[in-house]
């Protein structure tokens, strides 16, 4: 029996991004079925940068989509920031260590066909499109990925 794995991504920030990615391309990698829900401030993880629209959205839905970093190298850290010289370091640090940067993770776990589930409230509430997303995104409402953590062996929320 096939072993299954879920996260609840919240978080918008580098370094949780970074720890949710890991997980699910190492969980792939010992043949572990790996759902991610993506809600609010997760849901700049799934943006394709290529592919943000302000056509269509009300004032504040633009002020968001303007705001907000388009690349999640542009994600800033969950604590220690410094206006930005703090993820600075943390990729420094990334580079000594030659660990990959998490656009390599988000990428690696598109490849391996991690499961990406996107909340249709969250969507709604903050404006964004099923284009603006990248195509492997699925927009549900929380039941479904209910269901689907119901049915997993773990389930983490970062």
């Amino acid at each position: 029996m096939e072993k299954k794995l879920n996260v609840l991504m919240f978080s918008g920030d580098y370094d949780k991004a970074m720890a949710g990615f890991i997980l699910a391309n190492s969980a792939r990698e010992i043949n572990v079925e790996v759902t991610m829900f993506f809600t609010f401030w997760g849901l700049l993880l799934l943006r394709d940068p290529e592919k943000v629209d302000l056509e269509g959205k009300s004032f504040y839905e633009k002020m968001f989509s303007t705001f907000q970093p388009k690349d999640v190298e542009q994600l800033p850290l969950s604590k220690m920031n410094y206006a930005g010289l703090g993820k600075i370091m943390m990729k420094e640090m990334l580079e000594e260590e030659e660990a990959s940067p998490l656009i390599a993770f988000l990428k690696g776990a598109r490849k391996k066909q991690v499961k990406f589930l996107a909340c249709k409230l969250s969507v709604d509430i903050l404006g964004f499109k099923q284009e603006e997303f990248y195509p492997e995104v699925e927009i549900v409402d929380a039941k479904v990925y209910l269901k689907d953590a119901l049915k997993s062996d773990i389930q983490l929320f970062i």
